[in-house]
């Protein structure tokens, strides 16, 4: 009994927090756990710059609304689901990930929840649980399942390395350096093919 778990951002749809970087001329939101291995330290660094810019959760929702998935990740995720179940493990918000969710066909997705006052600031937020990729991974293990993981970025690391195949998917050249032992692709097929290989 196989469950595949991906990542969303960077992996099936572009990062919001660059799209939103690039839609509000802000260059400091840029940073991803790509550059910051500790989520809470980037989100405190985030919801500091939206608070001295004014800006709230209805800006971000606005440029989310303008996102695509990647090209191909709608058709690389409609199979992978024919042949196995997969869940989205991601360190994003519901409030941000619903209208992504829509444009890839509903898939079930576990992440976290911001807390908004009426005005649409952004107060703070709420995580599922403590390193929720890898609690997550570990729950779904202790009830049967054999995990296959892939994502693109630190905060994927613990739950790659302990599924039973995982995967680096789009990556950085450093991440990809300092984790030589992780299969690493840059196409959907060569994913998808690797995927199937593990089932």
């Amino acid at each position: 009994m196989n469950i595949v778990c991906l990542d969303m951002e960077g992996v099936l749809v572009p990062e919001i927090w660059i799209a939103f970087s690039e839609a509000s001329g802000i260059p400091e939101l840029r940073r991803t756990t790509r550059d910051e291995p500790d989520y809470d330290k980037l989100m405190r660094f985030r919801l500091g710059i939206l608070k001295e810019h004014g800006l709230g959760l209805r800006e971000i929702q606005a440029t989310i609304a303008k996102i695509d998935p990647l090209p191909g990740a709608r058709e690389f995720l409609d199979e992978l689901r024919s042949l196995t179940q997969v869940l989205i493990l991601s360190d994003t918000f519901e409030q941000f990930a619903k209208p992504l969710m829509e444009k890839l066909n509903w898939p079930t997705i576990f992440c976290n929840t911001l807390e908004a006052a009426d005005s649409g600031e952004i107060t703070g937020y709420k995580m599922r649980c403590e390193k929720s990729k890898l609690t997550t991974v570990k729950a779904l293990q202790s009830i049967g399942y054999e995990t296959i993981a892939a994502g693109d970025s630190f905060n994927d690391l613990a739950m790659i390395q302990a599924s039973k195949a995982g995967f680096l998917f789009k990556s950085t050249e450093q991440i990809k350096k300092d984790h030589p032992e992780l299969p690493a692709y840059e196409e959907f097929g060569d994913l998808l093919n690797a995927i199937k290989a593990a089932l």
